[in-house]
């Protein structure tokens, strides 16, 4: 599969502090990319440089083969880049759908509003919502605030979905029910760059895993093979999670 987005020894600097050091990957057209590793490594900080809300200090990200670098959050997102979240804030004075038809209206396609609001309710129907679309946010709990997230995302038409940790806070049934929403969205045509701490998740949907530690690429390739990495053991899931995986008491 050719790539849709290639980071190539993107480094970003807080200071004297080296969130990324040399980060390098590339996720290919309609994957899911899992991207894990310690509070701190620098996940976040990297799907901040892909979207824009942060520069480089140097590298390169490329997406389609276009340049991404000192371009603005809305000029990434109107490339074909949507993202979620950690933290959900959706506005609030608004219903479920109204909310989603805000990304109809900026994202890539730039919908009219008479058009918005039927893009809001496709996306809707995919993340699990339709029943809701008219519930004012405010009503909503926090699994639907986060399907929420990724509708808004979702309507932006986006070719390239950053995740992160939508999967954070929800309860065992609750991320089988994102797990589902994660999997309708890939089925939609839609590339899937993941952050996550819920390992489930992770060898679930994720076809290649990349480990970030200190900022720096720790170890590459498929979750099976990343999740038995001595250095991903140590550095990140511990000897319990290794003997777990293995089946030992």
């Amino acid at each position: 599969m050719a790539a849709l987005l290639s980071l190539d020894g993107v480094t970003k600097r807080f200071g004297g502090v080296a969130a990324l050091d040399g980060v390098t990957f590339d996720v290919a057209e309609g994957e899911i990319l899992g991207v894990i590793g310690p509070n701190g490594a620098g996940k976040t900080t990297l799907l901040n440089c892909v979207s824009g809300v942060h520069r480089p200090d140097a590298g390169s990200i490329t997406f389609a083969g276009a340049a991404l670098r000192g371009l603005a959050p809305h000029r990434i997102a109107r490339l074909g880049i949507g993202r979620t979240f950690q933290v959900v804030k959706p506005f609030a004075s608004m219903t479920v759908r109204e909310n989603a038809a805000v990304g109809a209206l900026f994202g890539a396609s730039r919908l009219p509003p008479s058009r918005a609001f039927a893009a809001a309710d496709e996306v809707l129907e995919v993340v699990g919502m339709a029943d809701k679309r008219l519930q004012p946010v405010g009503s909503l709990t926090i699994p639907d605030r986060k399907r929420l997230e990724v509708a808004r995302a979702l309507a932006t038409r986006p070719r390239l979905l950053l995740l992160d940790e939508v999967m954070a806070g929800l309860n065992a049934v609750e991320v089988d029910e994102a797990l589902d929403m994660v999997r309708a969205v890939h089925a939609s045509g839609v590339t899937i760059v993941l952050i996550e701490h819920v390992m489930r998740v992770v060898v679930g949907v994720c076809q290649r895993v990349v480990v970030l530690h200190f900022g720096q690429t720790l170890a590459e390739g498929q979750p099976a093979d990343v999740l038995r990495d001595a250095r991903v053991v140590e550095a990140y899931l511990g000897e319990r999670y290794a003997r777990r995986a293995a089946g030992a008491p």
